[in-house]
């Protein structure tokens, strides 16, 4: 746009250039500037508009303006331009009020001197024309001071005149002053038989005789005669007019010249707010031609003045409206005060409200979640106000429960390596067995344990164990019961003597709402023997390998009760509690699982159960143990579906040799 005015001003300043130095305009150039000027305008435009874009911007951004500027267009503006139209009507009213009364100040002065000449005339054509008839005159010099009347023969003949009746010579009587110009001495052709009575423009000087002069004049004839009235409009009749109508009569004019001279006119009111000038226009006639016109009056007047000369008559029921209006009026005035003031204070308390809350939010986005808003009002806005305070009060809880939160669960992630180190480490290695594990907590950390043991003379111990519950507090008595399995599996070589020393040792600790289920087994690669015994513990499932392949799923699950019961001194844990030896084949498979594998339940709240876990180990026992584990991970996986895990899983896969068990 700026190189687009440039353009534009360029060409302009080419094209005067060229003209101040005489170059002739010719078509090129003419389209030169016109370009320049297509240019200039949209340049311009663009620019106005973008100005205005920016001041609507700048200036409209904030709710308050936006408010104020709407209430001042919609409430202010209008009552602004009702009042003007009033104000405008009002002044248009009285303007034709005060011509219309100057129009019949001169239409009754007019009547008057009619009435002076009818009377003059018809008493002279009975006696001679030198009889003084300065009685008709002096009867209405106290209402015209300067009326004037002339009786004159210097007249052509009437139709009805009787044509042998003897004309006299042509003469002229004059009566009264004639200060205002001479008296005439003959009517001109246009004055009919039937009289005149109007305003003439007439010679005579300004301020007295030699120039133009306008005069109500008054025509009246008889036989023989006329008798010729002049009301000149001097000062006295301005006065009059004035008193009767409250119009005050300034200056009259023809064409812009002067003819009859007069003060400027002046209203009389003191307050000047009332004070008005206008121009009347009245009919007039050349008295040498008897051409038609207008006379330009000018005119003053009191708005007031002219009301009260106008309601006089109704004095009673005029006061009696004006009041009434004035009364409506300061009502009307009072009322749009009284909502300009409520609006700019409505506009203050919501735009107060507005940018307090943008305040408020632009803290609160700085991470400020201790800023408070006050609240002043009782209303919708100050209810806004409360729920912001509850808002960022309840985010910087919320804040503070999060930090709570991650530190705990910082705490359990440590928690949870701690536990998963109390678990044998890296993959399990036994000689002359193949051993893989799993344990899949439900939470951060879990109950479950187990763990791989080398004993003396090449024997394995195998242990799982269950602790009742989830979460920290079984995580707790896992950790325990580790360094306690520890220290028996040194001194027991029987499963059933570690499991009974167990007993007694932890159902002395052991909360009375908690138990511990167990299974401890003692495998001897060289005897080919597996000794085990279970304390409540879910069953263990032996696949034997034989020639032919994998033979059928046993579920073995010997008598016991639980650990940890204070039922008495474990003598009852005791009798109940068996070991059973099972012979073992090379390539068999053993499985130890706690009870989150057989009750892995889908949203059907069916349990994946044992017998599904043994179908899925004979058919897969001829693959290694690791790719054994993967595949009943997968099968949980797809029986679960989306259904989390409520509790946790822990598997053992032993496999007798290094070999595994021929494919049917």
């Amino acid at each position: 746009m700026g190189r687009l005015l440039l353009a534009g001003i360029g060409a302009k300043v080419l094209y005067f250039g060229l003209g101040a130095l005489g170059v002739p305009a010719t078509g090129p150039l003419h389209l030169i500037s016109t370009a320049g000027g297509a240019a200039l305008a949209l340049a311009m435009g663009v620019v106005l508009y973008r100005l205005a874009r920016t001041v609507r911007r700048d200036l409209l951004w904030r709710v308050r303006r936006q408010l104020i500027i709407s209430y001042l267009f919609i409430g202010a503006v209008p009552v602004i331009l009702v009042a003007a139209f009033f104000l405008l009507a009002g002044r248009l009213l009285f303007n034709n009020v005060s011509s219309h009364l100057i129009q019949a100040a001169v239409r009754e002065m007019a009547s008057d001197a009619r009435a002076v000449a009818t009377a003059a005339a018809v008493e002279l054509s009975h006696v001679p024309a030198t009889v003084d008839i300065s009685r008709q005159v002096s009867a209405w010099t106290t209402r015209y001071p300067g009326l004037s009347l002339a009786y004159t023969t210097a007249i052509g003949r009437c139709p009805g005149d009787d044509a042998a009746t003897t004309w006299p010579a042509a003469s002229t009587v004059p009566f009264g002053p004639w200060a205002h110009t001479p008296a005439p001495t003959s009517l001109p052709d246009w004055v009919g038989c039937e009289g005149f009575s109007g305003v003439v423009v007439i010679g005579g000087d300004v301020n007295g005789p030699g120039g133009p002069q306008a005069v109500v004049r008054s025509v009246a004839r008889r036989a023989r005669g006329a008798v010729i009235v002049d009301v000149p409009i001097d000062s006295a009749v301005r006065a009059r007019v004035e008193a009767a109508t409250g119009v005050a009569v300034g200056g009259v004019s023809v064409d812009g010249e002067a003819v009859a001279a007069g003060p400027a006119p002046a209203a009389q009111s003191p307050s000047a707010v009332l004070q008005f000038q206008w121009v009347a226009m009245v009919d007039r006639v050349d008295w040498t031609t008897g051409a038609a016109g207008v006379l330009h009056v000018q005119i003053g007047f009191d708005a007031g003045d002219v009301y009260r000369k106008l309601s006089a008559s109704q004095a009673l029921l005029g006061d009696f409206l004006g009041t009434l209006l004035l009364f409506i009026a300061s009502l009307f005035l009072i009322i749009e005060i009284g909502a300009l003031v409520m609006g700019f204070a409505l506009a203050r308390s919501i735009t107060g409200s507005i940018h307090e809350l943008f305040a408020g939010t632009e803290r609160i986005r700085q991470g400020d979640f201790t800023h408070r808003i006050s609240v002043r009002v009782r209303d919708q806005l100050g209810a806004l106000a409360e729920s912001f305070n509850q808002m960022t009060a309840s985010i910087e809880d919320l804040l503070r429960q999060a930090a709570e939160k991650k530190r705990l669960e910082e705490e359990m992630r440590l928690a949870r390596e701690i536990q998963m180190s109390l678990l044998p480490p890296g993959p399990l290695v036994a000689p002359g067995l193949g051993v893989t594990a799993l344990c899949v907590p439900a939470r951060e950390v879990g109950g479950d344990y187990y763990d791989v043991l080398a004993l003396d003379g090449g024997r394995v111990g195998v242990l799982i164990a269950d602790v009742a519950g989830k979460g920290m507090s079984a995580a707790l008595y896992m950790a325990e019961l580790k360094g306690l399995m520890l220290s028996l599996t040194q001194l027991h070589r029987s499963p059933r003597d570690l499991l009974v020393a167990a007993n007694r040792l932890i159902a002395k600790h052991l909360d009375s709402r908690s138990f511990i289920t167990m299974t401890y087994a003692i495998l001897d690669p060289v005897a080919g023997t597996l000794v085990h015994a279970r304390a409540g513990h879910t069953p263990l499932i032996h696949v034997p390998c034989t020639a032919a392949g994998a033979g059928r799923a046993q579920v073995l699950a010997p008598d016991g009760m639980v650990v940890g019961l204070r039922i008495d001194d474990g003598e009852r844990f005791e009798t109940i509690l068996q070991e059973e030896t099972l012979p073992l084949s090379p390539g068999g498979l053993l499985a130890f699982f706690t009870d989150g594998i057989s009750e892995a339940m889908n949203g059907e709240s069916e349990c994946f159960g044992e017998p599904r876990l043994g179908h899925l180990l004979e058919r897969h026992a001829h693959l290694p143990v690791d790719e054994i584990r993967e595949r009943v991970l997968r099968e949980i996986d797809a029986f679960v579906g989306d259904t989390p895990q409520h509790d946790d899983m822990t598997m053992i896969l032993l496999r007798v040799g290094i070999d595994p068990c021929p494919s049917q």
